[in-house]
């Protein structure tokens, strides 16, 4: 008999004597808001010949109990504002959602407006564990003036700040390792955890990592068969990942993924790493980065 997708996952993180997994990269936001996420990824399919199915194209009740099902300890609710005048307001919903649902992780975002140094102080005070900041959506440098007191906030408080900053799936005007490396040259102790490995950038952005002891990369759809036909992760580098494998974290992308949630685990053990580079970015890595 075929296992279920949830006990496909239980069998990895139980093999590696994990208590569960921690995914850094989940999508939670305003039903609205994920609906408009929806309709841009059923699109994609004829604009690029390359089709990208929702797999937990559910409710919020019950993708949030199939993340427990799979036995993910701790997951975010990363959303994002594609404009002005919507970060506070996600903020509030991201505020509501961490309340009712204990193992997300209070998650927040940004965009350069007026007003976000309050609000992200704000959303800091009110008990935030992680940032998200999407330069591609947003369209933003992340090097605009407007943001550079709250980089300062974020790296003195220690917070997590997850980045889509690489040039994948189609590249924007700011992404590109070479505005984030000004951005952490001006503050090398932000905790930037740099979304889908910085894909297809990839060994910049391990680069950068290996410059500043405070930059992590996720794994989100890296390494999987999806993301291996459209931007390959480079064989010579599995050296430099395997000796990152104390600041690489585990991320998925659920629900807006077009494979099972077992693909991207799987994924992971195909690189061959070994069990212990595994475990620390499935659990390990993840529960020191938020001190769970």
């Amino acid at each position: 008999m075929a296992l279920s997708e949830a006990e496909n996952v239980r069998r990895f993180w139980e093999r590696l004597g994990l208590p569960g997994i921690i995914d850094v990269h989940t999508h939670f936001m305003p039903e609205r808001v994920l609906s408009k996420v929806w309709a841009y990824f059923d699109a994609v399919g004829p604009l690029t010949g390359m089709e990208w199915p929702i797999t937990y194209r559910h409710e919020e009740e019950e993708r949030v109990g199939l993340l427990r099902e799979f036995g993910v300890r701790h997951f975010t609710s990363m959303l994002y504002p594609h404009k002005a005048g919507m970060a506070a307001w996600l903020n509030d919903w991201a505020a509501g959602f961490a309340a009712r649902t204990p193992e997300c992780l209070h998650t927040a975002t940004l965009f350069p407006e007026d007003g976000v140094a309050a609000y992200v102080r704000q959303a800091v005070e009110s008990g935030a564990r992680v940032f998200k900041s999407h330069l591609q959506v947003g369209a933003y440098d992340a090097n605009d003036p407007l943001l550079d007191p709250v980089w300062g906030l974020l790296a003195e408080a220690g917070i997590p700040v997850v980045m889509h900053c690489g040039s994948g799936p189609a590249p924007g005007k700011h992404t590109g390792p070479e505005p984030v490396g000004r951005l952490l040259a001006r503050h090398p102790r932000l905790r930037l955890v740099v979304a889908h490995m910085g894909m297809p950038e990839y060994s910049d952005f391990l680069g950068l990592a290996e410059r500043y002891g405070e930059v992590r990369l996720d794994t989100t759809m890296a390494f999987t068969d999806f993301s291996e036909r459209l931007s390959p992760f480079p064989e010579a580098e599995l050296g430099r990942l395997a000796d990152l494998g104390d600041r690489i974290v585990l991320g998925t992308d659920f629900p807006n993924i077009p494979y099972g949630y077992a693909h991207q685990l799987e994924a992971l053990e195909r690189l061959g790493l070994g069990d212990d580079w595994l475990r620390a970015v499935c659990h390990g890595n993840a529960e020191r980065l938020f001190g769970l």
